[in-house]
Formats: C-alpha cells, sequence, structure tokens
C-alpha cells in the first residue's frame, strides 16, 4: 500500500468507495461517516469532486489516498474552515478520512493520517474533527496521533430515527 496525493483519475475509486457506505448503511451496518438521505447521483458526485479539485488546486485542501492493487482503498482529507488563509479561522482544517470496509483495521487509516498530517504542517495551525461517539476504533487512532477531545455534540447526526452523537477532538501542529 502507498499513500499519496488524491489525483483526478482516482475519482472512479473514490466514488466506488463512497458508494459503498451506502449499501452499507442499507445493510444496518455501523458506517461512521455522515450520508445524505438518498445515494447522490453520479452527475453529483461529479460535480461534488470538481468542487474538491479546485479546493485542493487552491490550496484549501490537503488530500491523500491509500493505493493497494492499483485501486484507492481509502482517503484522508483536510479542508480549510476558512475561506481562505486571510480570514481569521483559515489557519484551521476540517478533517475526514474514509476507508473502505474491506481494509478496516489493517492499518490503512494510521498510514493515511501520517501522511495527511505531514502535508499540514505549514498550511494549518490546528485540525478539528468530529468522530461518531460509537467509533471507539477511529477514537483511539486519533488519540495515538495526539488528538485531544474537547466536547460531544449531542444529536448531531439524525439516521433514520436514530440520533448519533459526535465526540469533537482537536489538534495542534
Amino acid at each position: 500500500m502507498i499513500v499519496r496525493d488524491m489525483r483526478p483519475e482516482d475519482f472512479p475509486d473514490l466514488r466506488a468507495n463512497y458508494y459503498e457506505c451506502y449499501d452499507e448503511r442499507d445493510a444496518g451496518l455501523p458506517i461512521g461517516i455522515v450520508l445524505f438521505r438518498e445515494r447522490p447521483s453520479e452527475e453529483a458526485e461529479t460535480a461534488w469532486f470538481e468542487g474538491v479539485r479546485r479546493s485542493f488546486d487552491a490550496g484549501n485542501l490537503v488530500s491523500v489516498v491509500a493505493e493497494s492493487d492499483g485501486h484507492v482503498v481509502g482517503t484522508c482529507s483536510v479542508s480549510r474552515v476558512g475561506p481562505n488563509p486571510d480570514s481569521e479561522v483559515g489557519h484551521v482544517g476540517g478533517l475526514g478520512i474514509l476507508v473502505r470496509r474491506d481494509h478496516r483495521g489493517k492499518g490503512v487509516g494510521s498510514a493515511l493520517l501520517e501522511g495527511a498530517l505531514e502535508r499540514c504542517r505549514g498550511k494549518f495551525e490546528v485540525v478539528q474533527l468530529a468522530v461518531f461517539i460509537d467509533n471507539e476504533g477511529a477514537q483511539r487512532l486519533y488519540r495515538r496521533f495526539g488528538f485531544q477531545e474537547i466536547g460531544v455534540y449531542p444529536r448531531a447526526i439524525k439516521r433514520g430515527d436514530r440520533y448519533i452523537d459526535e465526540r469533537l477532538m482537536v489538534r495542534v501542529l
């Protein structure tokens, strides 16, 4: 497995990995990312990816992927919270990570987080994240990388008729 910067040709794998999260949710499996109620169309995903690429090119996003056997199996991105570096919150990045189910628990998340945080130095001073309160594995990972809990956002997610709290965590670089 290699960790590298995201490239435009990664989009088909990124979309497939994201769509798998909907299959997991619909099967009643625990999935620790926020999803839309309905799976977005391919057109909507293409537009989203173009926005990601513009943010990356503008220097407002760090995005790395884990590649195994020629396919992307995970991604970790840190997006600037403010509109640009000159904003009063331009020094803060919000972290998101996704690892394909069949690659979880194999060190992919650690490799992605390490690669993303390395690339954040000089671009962000603070990295923040929100993690589902019941996702203990992810919380252990974040703590190993120096993230500290700063609070809990109650009922942050409404999945069907169930609410999920989120743990808020931060790391000063």
